[in-house]
């Protein structure tokens, strides 16, 4: 089962990825990642998402807490919440492979309606185990779509379902339902977290997040920080540098205007921040990411006599 999935993400990877090796499919949710060397620390704060590791080997930080996996393991986010990593792994002869599946919230919550008793939560947001047999099953299923384009709006739903299901029926059911349940503090805090993504260039007030979240300021604060493992002013910090560096990287924005764009007030404070949360200023971030990305050198043989 597992080489056919790899059959899969192999040929759609090499037909369909960008240039830093993400294929986005035309189902929405799925993403298949294929990298031939390890890469340099990525950061990022993720959507609830389950990644299934086909091929190569994976790090991923989160808080104090490191998590090493593989072929054969799934990392499993039920929360938006701040990461470090790196694909530790990968060459061209065995490059690295994994598929990104987004956890739906209004599905888990239309499952919830008929499934039976939820088993007991963990309270961990971050988790690496072996992946469930079912669980690749139904995503077999599901990516055999690719392969046939007109079945994908017809059928891309049932699996995705099912899909869901077997993830909700399974050892980390009960963190992933607090997802759908709609009073649960976890869907209450992904509320607040919304509002940020949606305006993180904009002040917000930490009153306007808990009324978001339908808390009082106190008890949204201590939520907030137990399910993301920072402050809601850390957490619009991060995404800010994290957008910032992106826009410096991928667009070549100037620092201050990429600066200025996520909501920065001042140049002096955005580098000193980027500093701290990168390893270094962004001049000379930009310097060695553009160091990286020239060819190396061809070694042309001498002629022969």
């Amino acid at each position: 089962m597992a080489h056919t999935l790899l059959d899969i993400v192999r040929r759609y990877t090499e037909a369909h990825a960008d240039e830093n090796g993400i294929a986005v499919t035309p189902i929405p949710g799925l993403t298949f990642i294929r990298q031939v060397a390890p890469t340099e620390l990525q950061y990022a704060i993720n959507n609830p998402l389950v990644a299934m590791v086909l091929q190569g080997t994976k790090r991923v930080l989160v808080g104090s807490n490191t998590f090493d996996f593989g072929a054969g393991e799934s990392l499993l986010i039920t929360a938006d919440v701040p990461t470090v990593s790196q694909i530790t792994r990968a060459n061209i002869s065995v490059p690295y492979f994994s598929v990104v599946i987004d956890l739906d919230p209004s599905v888990i919550q239309s499952l919830l309606v008929e499934m039976g008793p939820a088993p007991p939560a963990t309270g961990a947001t971050v988790r690496v185990d072996p992946t469930e047999a079912e669980v690749a099953d139904a995503a077999l299923r599901l990516m055999r779509l690719l392969d046939r384009p007109v079945a994908v709006p017809i059928l891309r739903a049932q699996f995705i379902r099912e899909l869901h299901f077997w993830l909700l029926s399974g050892r980390h059911g009960g963190d992933i339902r607090n997802l759908g349940v709609t009073d649960s503090r976890a869907h209450r805090i992904a509320r607040a977290v919304a509002l940020i993504r949606e305006s993180f260039a904009k002040p917000l007030g930490v009153e306007q997040l808990a009324d978001a979240a339908g808390m009082s300021v106190s008890s949204f604060h201590e939520h907030f920080r137990a399910i993301t493992s920072l402050t809601p002013l850390q957490f619009q910090k991060q995404l800010r540098l994290i957008e910032a560096r992106r826009l410096m990287l991928s667009e070549g924005e100037l620092i201050s205007n990429a600066a200025y764009t996520v909501g920065y007030e001042s140049v002096s404070q955005f580098t000193r921040e980027y500093g701290r949360m990168f390893g270094m200023p962004p001049a000379r971030d930009m310097k060695a990411a553009k160091q990286r990305m020239q060819p190396a050198p061809q070694l042309v043989a001498p002629a022969g006599n």
